[in-house]
């Protein structure tokens, strides 16, 4: 429920960016946030857990990122290379749930500590790169602060790529009879990653 309430506010952040309502969409961001956050406290302290949980949370994530991408775009916030490299990123990662679902690991890989850190950076630039496009000391702090989490966020988001790649290259070796040293043989669970449970990669 809390995933879904997320994803229904992400057509309306994007609204309120573009009609300039910043602080409303600020407010709407911090409860995204807030409501992700006690998603994963709730599902650790009753131990509950779902595959439908484990797709919406990190679409939730993705789409509020592609939303603020697309609004911070067009109000000339941030340069097209920024979206350009971002959607890249979401392609280059995109054959991997097929194949990953052809092995028999059910289309999905374990998160990296990495991509999650990536996703959080990016969730910390944009607010603070819309915070920055207003005047006055606060506003040029939060353009460079929000410029450091999306330089970083961005190079990490990459990172995690080419992780999810390694990964699924060494469950095609496996698959194929000849897993390198450490790989799983066929029918073992994919290798874990550098945080538990699995996730859609983010």
């Amino acid at each position: 429920m809390l995933s879904m309430a997320r994803l229904v506010g992400v057509p309306f952040f994007l609204w309120l960016v573009l009609v300039e309502q910043d602080w409303w969409a600020l407010g709407l961001l911090v409860f995204a946030g807030l409501s992700d956050w006690l998603d994963g406290k709730l599902a650790r302290a009753l131990n509950q857990t779902s595959k439908l949980g484990m797709l919406l949370d990190p679409a939730a994530d993705r789409l509020y990122i592609f939303a603020t991408l697309v609004g911070l775009t067009i109000r000339d916030i941030i340069p097209l290379w920024l979206l350009a490299a971002l959607v890249a990123r979401e392609l280059a990662i995109t054959p991997i749930a097929p194949i990953v679902r052809r092995l028999g690991y059910g289309g999905t890989l374990p998160v990296h500590f990495i991509g999650k850190t990536g996703t959080l950076c990016l969730l910390y630039a944009f607010p603070l790169l819309l915070l920055g496009d207003h005047d006055g000391a606060a506003g040029t702090a939060a353009k460079i602060i929000g410029w450091s989490f999306a330089i970083w966020g961005t190079a990490l988001y990459w990172w995690a790529a080419v992780l999810y790649w390694a990964q699924t290259r060494q469950l095609v070796l496996a698959g194929r009879g000849a897993p390198p040293d450490g790989a799983p043989g066929p029918g073992a669970r994919p290798p874990a990653g550098e945080q538990k449970g699995a996730e859609t990669p983010r």
